[in-house]
């Protein structure tokens, strides 16, 4: 063999072996059965009680390597995690309405009122965050489903109307109400409460049909699908917006209009990349170099509530059925990764702290609540969907 080839040959060979190492790195998805994916989830749910404050917030951030609580917090984030828990209950495990009400209660002494409506207030800055608001209403609608409690039906009109109060006239919201100016703040919008609005919107219609909510819904459908990338400059259109995709698995049963079909085609895709992505992650200093670092499981959890958003979607629609295969192939292998992540047995036990550290999941050595959060819905939805439940 003449040496330019041998040269070529060994090139190729080389490419190769890159080509493998990085866009062709294999797939690591650990199995993980029904019943296991719930076990984890529930271990989540037990570091969100185990480390819940009196007053009913949550430890917002831990460091693994100082053995200390990062002070800070997140009304939003505090909503949500109280949102999980409503889930978990709502899924057939009340043993964490405890913690979840101690979570209500926290928002409830925080709740701001004006005209007709309320919203939750953010204790540190003032204003009044959409996305505090729709999480709230969120975590109630799921204690709804939970308890069959109407004691807070009215609040939950009341939170939604307050959400209108930030809706524009094309679906879109804008992002906080100011109590000092009693406005909007002008111009201000967030790539996750938009969703998070839309959600909790189409709860409100599930929970109190024939009252209007799935208008204003239908309005801000139009809108995720066919302008929100584009107006608000998100890139890498579509926004992996997993709000969006709950509560399109809440409207398929609406009906979905083609833009509609093919934002959820696109969103499909999307989540389905991340999760290849992720996959072919090692915690190892090559992977990291060649990869980048594995993903905290508050941005894993959510490739996984997405997902279980858009196989509700695609068991309503036969437009979307097609998908559902690789639908559940991703989220078995979300469940999977969460699962072989979480801080569990002879680790936790071996841990400064075993309380902060015992079903947790840490990146650079920190967790924080919504790591929980997320990843516990996404266990959850990932251990009914694969066991043939519908979620809650």
């Amino acid at each position: 063999m003449k040496r330019p080839l041998l040269l070529t040959v060994a090139a190729w060979a080389v490419g190769a072996a890159v080509l493998r190492l990085t866009l062709l790195a294999p797939q690591h998805c650990p199995p993980v059965t029904p019943a296991e994916a719930f076990e984890s989830a529930r271990a989540a749910a037990a570091w969100i009680e185990a480390n819940q404050y009196p007053d009913g917030s949550y430890v917002y951030e831990y460091s693994l390597a100082e053995n200390t609580d990062l002070f800070g917090y997140n009304v939003v984030r505090h909503a949500g995690v109280t949102m999980s828990l409503y889930q978990l209950a709502a899924a057939g495990d009340p043993s964490v309405l405890p913690a979840a009400d101690r979570g209500l209660g926290w928002m409830l002494r925080n709740l701001y009122r004006h005209a007709d409506w309320a919203g939750l207030r953010d204790p540190a800055g003032g204003t009044v965050p959409l996305g505090a608001t729709a999480l709230m209403l969120a975590a109630l609608a799921q204690r709804r489903i939970a308890t069959a409690d109407p004691g807070y039906d009215a609040l939950m009109r009341d939170l939604a109307r307050g959400m209108l109060a930030l809706q524009l006239p094309d679906g879109a919201f804008l992002n906080r109400w100011d109590p000092g100016t009693l406005q909007p703040v002008p111009g201000e919008r967030s790539k996750y409460a938009t969703g998070e609005a839309f959600w909790a919107l189409t709860l409100m219609h599930r929970l109190f049909p024939g009252e209007g909510w799935d208008a204003a819904a239908r309005r801000t459908a139009r809108y995720l699908a066919e302008d929100r990338d584009r107006v608000e400059g998100l890139e890498f259109p579509p926004w992996a917006d997993q709000w969006a995709a709950y509560g399109f698995g809440e409207m398929a049963s609406w009906g979905l209009a083609e833009s509609e079909i093919r934002y959820l085609e696109s969103l499909a895709a999307r989540f389905g990349l991340l999760v290849r992505a992720e996959s072919a992650r090692r915690d190892t200093a090559l992977s990291r170099l060649l990869h980048g670092r594995q993903a905290r499981a508050a941005g894993m959890g959510t490739w996984g509530e997405g997902l279980a958003g858009l196989r509700q979607a695609a068991d309503a629609d036969p437009r979307l059925a097609r998908l559902r295969p690789a639908i559940d192939e991703r989220l078995a292998c979300v469940a999977g990764m969460l699962r072989d992540r979480q801080v569990a047995g002879t680790r936790a036990a071996a841990a400064p702290n075993s309380v902060r550290a015992t079903g947790a999941w840490f990146t650079e050595g920190v967790t924080r609540m919504d790591d929980q959060q997320h990843a516990l819905s996404a266990l959850l939805l990932a251990s009914l969907v694969l066991s043939g439940k519908d979620p809650p």
